[in-house]
């Protein structure tokens, strides 16, 4: 008896792993070697191309396609129809299996539908890039980057809520309370839960919408 789910529309094939816990809906395909960690969520009509590595607990809605080269740590939401790509050069007559681009998707991170990530950067743990964004350069954890090419417009929050600027410097999240400060490096930082650190049981359930906060 396997220990996680697959749809009977689905395919898994020898080769791949996958966590226990992990649940893949209709029409999915996990390619061999393909790696997936325990708890994950994958939506229908997703494919996981051989040598990808996903973490646990990470949310893939439907229509996405994972390619070789992708890593995606733990904690991360792909949201619907959303592109990962891996050469940035592609050409039908060339072959270029060997100069695959890694693209790396740092713990917590979202993904907004129908976002592009160009190949070969880095999303930032807890970054947020917004639905249609077109990324072509790293993204900072916590920050905020929308359009196209994706611009940072600002902070957010693990709870996904901007963050303002407060006294002192310190922004604190509108939902959970938690605050945020921009270290000597120029990076965002939670004061009160390290960036590893799971979300408290609390505090990992949302009760208020996002508009109420604009």
């Amino acid at each position: 008896m396997t220990e996680y789910f697959v749809h009977e529309s689905s395919y898994v094939d020898d080769g791949a792993e996958i966590g226990t816990g992990t649940r893949i809906w209709h029409f999915s395909h996990v390619m061999s070697g393909a790696r997936i960690g325990e708890w994950c969520v994958l939506g229908q009509n997703v494919n996981v191309a051989g040598g990808v590595v996903i973490g646990n607990n990470v949310k893939i809605q439907n229509n996405v396609s994972i390619y070789t080269g992708s890593v995606i740590e733990d904690d991360v939401f792909l949201g619907p129809s959303c592109v990962l790509t891996n050469v940035t050069n592609p050409r039908s007559q060339i072959n270029r299996h060997s100069l695959y681009e890694q693209t790396l998707i740092r713990r917590g991170a979202t993904i907004g539908a129908n976002a592009t990530i160009v190949c070969g950067v880095t999303i930032g743990r807890y970054a947020f890039v917004g639905a249609g964004a077109v990324v072509t350069q790293d993204v900072p954890d916590y920050a905020l980057v929308l359009g196209s090419p994706a611009r940072k417009k600002g902070w957010m929050g693990r709870h996904g809520h901007r963050l303002k600027p407060g006294e002192n410097g310190v922004m604190t999240c509108p939902e959970s309370g938690f605050r945020y400060q921009v270290n000597d490096d120029n990076c965002l930082r939670c004061i009160d839960l390290e960036e590893d650190q799971p979300l408290p049981h609390e505090s990992s359930t949302g009760v208020r919408s996002y508009d109420e906060f604009k």
